[in-house]
């Protein structure tokens, strides 16, 4: 109990029914302001002693009940000076105890049984509850359920509901399911501080387990710090790459000193680390040796293709003249027909004929710019574009590329697309294609370039000016049979 001065009236209470940064044992416990908010039933109490606060306003004040009283009316309300109500009562007689009664002993014994289950339970009054015990009485059944309601959390209600109870055994039932709540509460709190304890042993035991086995592996030279993992193998990764640029030599020299200064735990060291893991993943210096064998690329074509003679012828052309040049650099060819005349297929042909590694990748409703040219580095989750993507993919310098549905290529807020197509396939700029996310340049000019569309109109001008455009139509009935008696059915029979 702490008396509250009248000055402190006017402080805000918290949420435990007294002035903020007071601690009470329970809610319900704090300043009247009227002797209305008293109950009906109540105790009357003995001072035992009454102490000071030596800095704060109030006390404390050490009381022991005595009996029950029933509220009258009320003579005086809190005031100046005077912080208590003056109240008339008169005593209620104590509730008595059938002699005999089953009933009586048998709750009697559960309460006893359910105590001492109490004690076993990291109760919140157990210290004080073991004192008290040593010292009282507990053959009284009534005087047992008092200083069992007493101690308990439960809520005032049905503590009031207790003292209130004329009947023994209702009180003593009261008192009963009181304590089993209690001790269900216990329990439950106990074994949740078991599962958290046990769970955080655990966790605990694995860390250190584990800081033990890298500390023996660290003594033993078997592993290094993971920080120092990773760097060495960036370095050793580096040191194997051969035909690297000098700006993207030194791009990775600096990652990999900023990479040095960042702890594993950072979001800066993941973006360092991917950079790196792009970087060192392309193919710098490595080349496919093409096929020079007209003859050969001729045949591989009329294996997977029938009829398109002027279409083979064309290709054909432009293979001598690039193997005369030593280079693919010149007009782009641009596979031009309507849908499922073989563009696509012919593009996997001369790939093949080439003895050239084959990627695919479609720009057909393409409205990102970042889409061929990546994106910047300080976005979350920013990659490199398509052509970067076809080059870790096969592992070469020279793949063939198929850019499919050219003429369906959008455009948007996030730029045009088909003015970086410009760039990436004019022979004079290709040399040092540079990818926003890589912001390195990277040498594009031995990629062999083949597009694909339906009609011509869609393209954009400059970008058509780049390409030269071969026809397909489609085929005739005598074509089709052909094309079935000698491709579809062999190959469906195969399958």
């Amino acid at each position: 109990l702490v008396a509250v001065p009248p000055g402190a009236a006017a402080e805000q209470k918290g949420k435990d029914g007294g002035i903020q940064g007071q601690k009470f044992l329970r809610r319900d416990t704090g300043r009247v302001d009227s002797g209305s908010e008293f109950a009906g039933i109540g105790t009357l109490l003995q001072i035992v002693s009454l102490n000071a606060h030596p800095t704060l306003p109030g006390g404390q004040v050490v009381v022991m009940p005595t009996q029950r009283i029933r509220l009258l009316r009320t003579l005086s309300k809190p005031g100046q000076g005077v912080p208590l109500c003056s109240v008339w009562a008169e005593p209620v007689p104590n509730v008595e105890v059938p002699e005999q009664s089953d009933d009586i002993r048998a709750l009697h014994h559960e309460i006893i049984a359910t105590m001492k289950d109490l004690l076993k339970t990291p109760f919140m009054y157990k210290d004080q509850f073991e004192q008290v015990i040593k010292y009282y009485n507990l053959d009284d059944p009534l005087k047992l359920a008092d200083l069992v309601a007493g101690m308990s959390t439960a809520p005032r209600d049905e503590l009031q509901a207790v003292l209130v109870a004329d009947v023994a055994v209702s009180r003593l039932r009261k008192v009963l399911m009181i304590m089993k709540k209690d001790l269900e509460l216990a329990r439950l709190q106990s074994q949740f501080k078991a599962q958290i304890e046990d769970k955080f042993a655990k966790e605990q035991r694995k860390y250190m387990l584990m800081q033990h086995l890298r500390h023996i592996k660290r003594e033993l030279n078997l592993e290094r710090d993971d920080k120092q993992t990773i760097i060495a193998s960036f370095k050793e990764a580096v040191a194997q790459l051969e035909g690297v640029n000098e700006e993207a030599t030194k791009a990775m020299e600096q990652e990999l000193s900023r990479l040095a200064s960042l702890e594993p735990q950072s979001s800066e060291f993941n973006v360092s680390r991917t950079y790196l893991e792009w970087l060192t993943a392309l193919p710098w210096g490595k080349f496919t040796e093409d096929n020079a064998d007209i003859d050969r690329a001729e045949g591989i074509l009329n294996e997977d293709h029938y009829s398109l003679e002027d279409v083979k012828e064309r290709i054909l052309e432009h293979m001598a003249v690039s193997f005369l040049k030593g280079s693919v650099q010149g007009k782009i060819m641009c596979l031009v027909g309507p849908p499922g005349v073989g563009k696509t297929s012919i593009g996997k042909s001369v790939a093949r004929a080439l003895d050239r590694k084959f990627f695919r990748f479609s720009v057909g409703g393409l409205h990102d710019v970042a889409e061929i040219r990546g994106h910047r580095r300080t976005y979350v989750g920013a990659m490199p574009g398509k052509i970067i993507q076809c080059l870790k993919k096969v592992q070469t310098s020279n793949p063939l590329v198929l850019i499919d549905e050219v003429d369906k290529i959008g455009r948007g807020h996030q730029g045009d697309p088909a003015s970086a197509l410009l760039e990436l396939l004019d022979p004079s700029q290709n040399s040092s294609f540079l990818d926003h996310y890589l912001d390195v340049p990277v040498d594009c000019s031995r990629i062999l370039f083949v597009c694909t569309a339906n009609v011509t109109d869609t393209i954009p001008g400059p970008l058509l000016d780049r390409m030269e455009v071969i026809r397909l139509s489609g085929y005739d009935l005598q074509e089709k049979v052909k094309i079935a008696e000698e491709y579809l059915v062999p190959n469906s029979m195969r399958e």
